[in-house]
């Protein structure tokens, strides 16, 4: 992405999925699948400059949000280069990933988290769920970019949330297309939109604190309950919203909160796709509402209690190696946080905005905003 869009977006303050934007299902790359031991190596030095003793192997568990993809044999190279085993372990959207992790942190499932965010992070620091380990190769993502310089997470990659609407679905339904969040409720729009819960997804906790931002507490709740009551639905997570309800996927809502990199992706997976010769305009399109964006960061951390963490550190490393990095753009459908990483020439249909930024006091404590959305909206 240019620096033109870095700085864009470096206005803006990430929320939410984590969650990514439109690709394939696809089978999990190498899980639970036992590499060929490579000559075992050194785990990378530490924040305080320590080199850990400790050499590479075992089993490394990895836990992430369903989305998380890399190309087929990404992780089997991790295997061989490092001789550890790596088990995957799935866990939903990132909120629900979040909130698993709390309840087992007193016997941890994974060693390693991918998928946390910048709206989580503080709900994942108060509950003391991770361990610091700043990765040398975090000296190359852009200090605005940057979760947490101790390395309780280290930025993998960012994106944008926002409104995506299906073009020719919307023609449709013969209506101008919504420029404020009080049209956006209004039944022809509301009756249109679906967008995944705050209290279970990472875009849709980022579509709350968007709201919240531009409307103040009472005012988004006020918003909240109007629009569900003229039609808009709320589902589990962003998979089902994307590839369920939304039109493109042969659901009824042409209005989708997804990403802004969305439309990239449905031209990159149209039969036929030429990088070459990329149209002059996606399938679909974004809708930039004031009070609907916000900037989304995602990191990989070491969970407390890792059973092997010289490769958790390991792991860490790799994920924002060079190869990796450039992976995951037509992968995840977010940009790679590791500035100069090349993009693939569809990411030109990847709409550019101004993200507002956020009240500081929104992001300290996130986990309370669930609940008051969840008692004000939810319940009612």
């Amino acid at each position: 992405m240019n620096r033109t869009m870095t700085k864009l977006l470096a206005l803006g303050l990430l929320t939410l999925t984590a969650c990514t934007a439109p690709a394939p299902e696809s089978t999990d790359p190498a899980t639970s699948e036992t590499a060929t031991p490579a000559e075992s190596t050194p785990a990378e030095t530490d924040t305080a400059g320590e080199q850990p003793s400790a050499e590479l192997g075992g089993t490394l568990r990895v836990i992430s949000h369903d989305s998380f993809t890399l190309s087929d044999g990404m992780l089997d190279q991790f295997q061989q280069e490092t001789g550890v085993k790596v088990e995957r372990i799935e866990a939903g959207d990132a909120g629900e990933m979040l909130n698993r992790l709390i309840l087992t942190k007193q016997a941890p499932l994974a060693d390693v988290v991918y998928g946390l965010d910048n709206s989580m992070l503080p709900r994942a620091q108060a509950e003391d769920l991770l361990t610091p380990y700043r990765s040398p190769a975090l000296d190359s993502v852009p200090e605005e970019y940057r979760l947490d310089e101790d390395g309780l997470l280290n930025t993998v990659d960012y994106g944008v949330v926002a409104l995506n609407y299906d073009r020719a679905a919307w023609d449709e339904t013969g209506l101008p297309l919504p420029g404020t969040l009080d049209q956006l409720n209004d039944p022809e729009y509301a009756s249109n939109l679906v967008i995944p819960s705050p209290a279970t997804s990472s875009p849709g906790l980022a579509f709350l604190l968007a709201t919240v931002n531009e409307l103040g507490e009472e005012g988004a709740w006020a918003w909240w309950n109007e629009a569900e009551t003229n039609g808009m639905k709320i589902v589990g997570g962003w998979s089902d919203a994307y590839y369920t309800e939304f039109t493109r996927a042969g659901g009824a809502y042409p209005l989708v909160l997804s990403y802004g990199s969305s439309p990239a992706a449905e031209v990159f997976f149209a039969e036929g796709y030429d990088p070459a010769k990329i149209p002059s305009e996606s399938p679909t399109a974004n809708l930039f509402i004031p009070g609907t964006t916000a900037l989304q960061l995602e990191g990989v951390g070491i969970l407390k209690g890792s059973e092997n963490e010289a490769a958790a550190r390991a792991f860490v490393d790799w994920m924002l190696s060079e190869k990796v990095q450039a992976d995951i753009p037509t992968n995840m459908w977010v940009y790679p946080a590791v500035e100069g990483t090349k993009l693939d020439p569809v990411f030109a249909l990847a709409e550019e905005t101004d993200v507002a930024p956020f009240e500081a006091e929104l992001t300290e404590d996130p986990q309370a905003l669930i609940d008051a959305w969840v008692e004000n909206v939810q319940r009612k």
